[in-house]
């Protein structure tokens, strides 16, 4: 019965280390939050008021181009999935992948050859376990985004939409993240950057209002020239943000759970150990009255 108890006890103080752990982990992933729930805050009217330019451009003029022209017959599309780099964040980067996947699948329902960009080793990790085709991927950054990483990664999704198709260009560009709605609420959400929709980026905003018109120079097929890099940096730079306080969010969520299940798991380790502890005295006194009993036999007998 001693072994038993130096078992539990040995398992308390186990999970009594993982506690401190995950205690110290949610502490660490929530004042993060916060940071990048001020970032998201930051970045959002930037990329809404240039998705707006973009719009007005594209209004007043009649020019074609791979910001705003949708191909008559789209035959490949990129998606840029965004993971994250580490793990202990419940199913964030899961949920994220199987959004890619269904919209992958949609895409390929629809004739369209599927070409994915990943960033965060999550992502990478799932697609070469699996031996799929990646085009490009990018990690180390997803906890803590800069513009800087959100360029990177647009570089190659931009040159991609600017070639022909038949020189291994592409004619539509997703995103797939993860939107930052609460502490509690995380969505998946698959969205198309490139062709830009302008019914419904009229939509969102909402306001029935007429978009002024403008005059170009030297004309708005340069404007939009200008306009697309900085839109689709800004797009995922604001989907890395979103990603960001998303996976803080989640990862909080998890390392509270694991805390409060560790909890419990100590206390019912404990009652196990007192259970053993208390046999094993009761066996003790029960030997020690045995024992007595026996000697006080032993000592009548000899008097006789």
């Amino acid at each position: 019965m001693g072994a038993q108890l130096r078992v539990y006890k040995r398992r308390i103080r186990s999970v009594t280390a993982t506690k401190k752990i995950t205690k110290a982990m949610e502490m660490i992933a929530a004042s993060r939050i916060v940071k990048a729930q001020r970032q998201v805050a930051a970045s959002t009217p930037y990329a809404t008021e240039l998705t707006r330019a973009v719009t007005a451009v594209a209004t007043g003029s009649t020019t074609k181009h791979p910001l705003t022209t949708e191909a008559d017959a789209p035959a490949r599309a990129a998606i840029l999935l965004v993971t994250s780099d580490r793990g202990l964040a419940g199913g964030y980067s899961s949920n994220a992948i199987k959004a890619a996947e269904r919209l992958t699948e949609r895409l390929r329902g629809e004739g369209k050859e599927v070409v994915t960009y990943v960033i965060g080793r999550k992502g990478v990790a799932y697609y070469g376990f699996r031996e799929r085709k990646i085009a490009d991927s990018w990690t180390g950054f997803t906890d803590s985004p800069t513009y800087a990483d959100a360029k990177r990664a647009a570089a190659p999704l931009i040159e991609a939409v600017t070639q022909e198709t038949a020189e291994g260009g592409v004619d539509e560009l997703h995103i797939v993240f993860t939107e930052f709605v609460s502490m509690m609420t995380q969505n998946p959400v698959d969205d198309r950057m490139l062709p830009l929709s302008l019914d419904t980026t009229k939509g969102e905003e909402g306001k029935g209002e007429i978009l002024p018109l403008f005059d170009f120079e030297p004309s708005a097929e340069d404007v939009l020239d200008a306009l697309l890099p900085r839109y689709v940096e800004s797009r995922i730079y604001n989907a890395l943000l979103q990603a960001a306080a998303s996976e803080h969010a989640a990862r909080r969520r998890a390392m509270k759970s694991a805390t409060d299940n560790a909890g419990e798991l100590i206390k019912s380790l404990s009652r196990l150990a007192n259970a053993a502890r208390q046999a094993e005295i009761t066996q003790e006194i029960s030997e020690i009255v045995g024992g007595a009993s026996a000697l006080a036999d032993a000592t009548a007998g000899s008097d006789k």
